[in-house]
């Protein structure tokens, strides 16, 4: 398991939403064939139960989305070392 601070979604739509949002704000793609494509993208935390969308925090991110919470992610567990 691992502590997240960041942003939250219990659909894919309302997290491409939210990376929209800050595409907008930061004015990407300048152009369409640009490489950076999106300010942020989302994950999906398949492993939790209720599954859901989230976006990792960062600083750039706090005018266009707000204040983070934090929550947890189940996370794989490792392979063993052999």
């Amino acid at each position: 398991m691992q502590s997240i601070n960041g942003y939250q979604y219990n659909t894919e739509q309302e997290a491409i939403n939210a990376r929209e949002s800050c595409d907008s704000y930061y004015g990407i793609p300048v152009n369409p064939n640009d490489v950076t494509q999106n300010w942020v993208d989302y994950q999906f935390a398949e492993l939790n139960t209720p599954q859901f969308y989230y976006i990792v925090y960062d600083d750039s991110l706090l005018p266009v989305l707000g204040t983070p919470t934090e929550f947890e992610v189940v996370t794989p567990p490792f392979p063993p070392v052999n």
